[in-house]
């Protein structure tokens, strides 16, 4: 007989790790989350939240979208014990798998709820990382019109406003609008830029791209709109 459930989940740990070396996914998966909830069982969200993230880690090759479900599970478990600075590493690993999939509007999702995280533990520094990287993202995926509503609903945080990191998004942004490709490439080669995460980095290197100079003609052509004098809306 066990003596406690923790002991039942060190045991379920074991297992998972049979299962892995078996590349028994399923088997995983199931006996890191028994695992989990016997650790939750003791009060102890912290090596539930981890047993959740090692099944994800070893799931992320063979079952993406499986390993995105657990870092999400793991992420809202420490969320809803006040411990999101401890979740860094998961909202970074999420990301990271969605970007694999090309699953962009997702990543990018999950980098503004990163933000968010930061925000409550004022973690400054890595709010305004993770909401410069989610602009990035959705640049990168030639979604210019969210990647402005992103820059503008994140400039209204006042840490955001004031960081390198919104300097950097206004340069960004201002470039697209002009159409300037070489300031597009130049400043994805900034410092702001080069202190996020690889996997940002890359993307942003990349930039731009769509077609810019498109961008710059459509809002040229609504700049040219003549004022309807009778429209008083």
């Amino acid at each position: 007989m066990l003596s406690s459930p923790w002991d039942a989940a060190k045991h379920m740990e074991s297992a998972a790790a049979l299962a892995k070396e078996l590349h028994n996914w399923r088997e995983v998966a199931d006996f890191y989350r028994k695992a989990s909830e016997l650790y939750n069982e003791c009060g102890r969200s912290q090596p539930a939240s981890d047993a959740l993230a090692k099944a994800a880690r070893a799931l992320e090759d063979a079952v993406p979208e499986d390993a995105i479900q657990l870092y999400t599970d793991a992420c809202i478990m420490l969320e809803e014990d006040d411990k999101e600075q401890m979740a860094f590493d998961l909202y970074r690993a999420a990301t990271n798998v969605y970007i694999k999939l090309e699953k962009y509007a997702d990543a990018a999702t999950f980098l503004l709820r990163w933000g968010l995280a930061a925000d409550k533990c004022n973690a400054t520094n890595s709010q305004c990382k993770a909401y410069l990287s989610a602009i990035i993202v959705y640049l990168y995926a030639n979604d210019f019109k969210q990647a402005e509503k992103c820059y503008n609903d994140c400039s209204q945080v006042d840490a955001f406003l004031r960081s390198d990191q919104n300097r950097c998004a206004t340069k960004l942004i201002s470039a697209y609008t002009e159409g300037d490709v070489e300031e597009i490439k130049r400043v994805a080669q900034s410092s702001a830029i080069s202190n996020l995460d690889h996997v940002i980095i890359k993307l942003a290197r990349k930039l731009p791209t769509g077609d810019v100079s498109a961008l710059k003609k459509a809002n040229a052509v609504q700049d040219e709109e003549p004022l309807d004098e009778n429209d008083l809306t």
